[in-house]
Formats: C-alpha cells, structure tokens, sequence
C-alpha cells in the first residue's frame, strides 16, 4: 500500500472530525456554492492558491475526504521535523511532486488519477505553485490533461483571505474573514480522446482558471507564477 494512502487512512479521520471541526469553530470560514460538489464519483476540484493553508481549509470544509499534490520537499525532510512533516502530509492524502521535472510529474499525476479511478475527491492549484503577489496566474495544464484522461468533472474553486491568516514573516495565524466559493461542474467530455492536443489542454486551462477568476475576485496576471526558488534566485 501507498505511504500516502497508509496514513491516510491511519490519521485522516481524525483530522477531519476533530482539527478540522475546531477550526471552523475558530474562523467560520463563509462557503458558498457547497452543493455543486457531488456527493460521489471522481470529481476534480481546481483553486487558486494564495496560502500553506489552502491545502488545510479545503478539506475543512469539503464533506468528502480530498487528496492533494504537494511538493516533494515536505516528504523528503531529515531529523524530527523531516518525519513529522512527511507523516502530516502523507496522513492527510497529499500526493508528493517534484517541480519541474516531467518524468515525476507524470508519476504523481498518475497516482492522481489512479485516486480519480476509485472515485474520490482530488485537488490541484493550476497556477503550480502560490501566488507570491496575490494575483491569478496563467495556468499550467496539468489539471486539463487531468480531467481529460479521467473525464472527471471540474469543480473551480475561489479561494479568498487566506493570504491575510499568516502572511510572510508571520509567526503565528490570525483570526481573520475566510471565504471559499464553489462554481458549478466544468464539463469537458466534449473533447475526449484529445489529451494529446496541446491548444486543447490549453483552451481547458484556460477556461478552468477563467471561472476560478471569477469565484475569487483576483487581478489576472497572463504569466506563469514563479516558484519561490526562482524568486529568491533571481532576487
């Protein structure tokens, strides 16, 4: 069995029943369009990502368990804290990726499509990475060849506030205004068995981040987020 499935299975409810229900006691996150969610079969749900904690509110909110991508240096760490962060990451289902490198990102999108063919839930930033600045970036087509190959409908996903929860420099969350959104499914049956096709991907994407625009209110910025290595190296 799958590290990331093991501890799933070992600590997810707990997260779900008891971390999750206090922090929504804590922040009373508003979440509008909750019923556009199925309640069963795969389902793809598409956000922006502004915060560490998107990955954390989601599932808050979301009756259903959800998976995630996340980079592969939270599974990768030495010491106690290398431990303590693979065990949280691999217990909540997230799904490890090597930025940048093709032959490990097709294997994580694999294992995502291996948790779309049981039927679940999974999640995934199109932009690649948080937004450093705030704004909606150009998306990456990961999530379009995702939905294409499993035919999974897309649910867009506006998050909002996060960024003001723990902002850089930080040391600890604050108690602010929370609002995640829910859009109505994305359908994209109508190009089945185009995956291949790079202006399908991209019209896709496009469309999966122009709805997610328009659940959250962001600027668009027609660019690729940078990566926070690439920032730093270029600063």
């Amino acid at each position: 069995m799958p590290t990331w499935n093991a501890g799933l299975m070992v600590l997810y409810p707990v997260m779900k029943h008891v971390v999750a229900r206090a922090a929504r006691l804590v922040y009373r996150p508003v979440v509008d369009g909750l019923e556009n969610i199925p309640t069963d079969g795969p389902v793809i749900l598409a956000a922006n990502h502004l915060s560490f904690i998107d990955s954390v509110v989601i599932p808050m909110v979301v009756p259903r368990r959800v998976s995630f991508l996340a980079k592969a240096e939270y599974f990768t760490g030495t010491g106690v804290k290398g431990s303590l962060s693979r065990w949280f990451f691999s217990s909540l289902g997230h799904v490890p990726v090597h930025r940048g490198k093709g032959r490990d990102a097709r294997a994580a999108l694999d294992t995502a499509a291996e948790i779309l063919a049981r039927g679940d839930a999974f999640a995934i930033y199109p932009e690649g990475t948080r937004s450093l600045d705030g704004m909606l970036h150009r998306g990456r087509t990961g999530v379009a060849r995702m939905a294409l190959e499993s035919g999974a409908p897309v649910i867009p996903v506006g998050i909002i506030g996060t960024d003001k929860v723990q902002p850089v420099g930080s040391r600890f969350p604050k108690i602010v205004p929370v609002t995640v959104r829910f859009g109505a499914p994305l359908d994209f049956s109508r190009y089945d068995g185009m995956q291949e096709s790079l202006p399908v991907l991209r019209s896709v994407t496009d469309e999966i981040i122009y709805r997610i625009l328009d659940l959250s209110g962001q600027e668009y910025v027609d660019a690729y987020q940078k990566t926070p290595e690439k920032v730093t190296a270029a600063a």
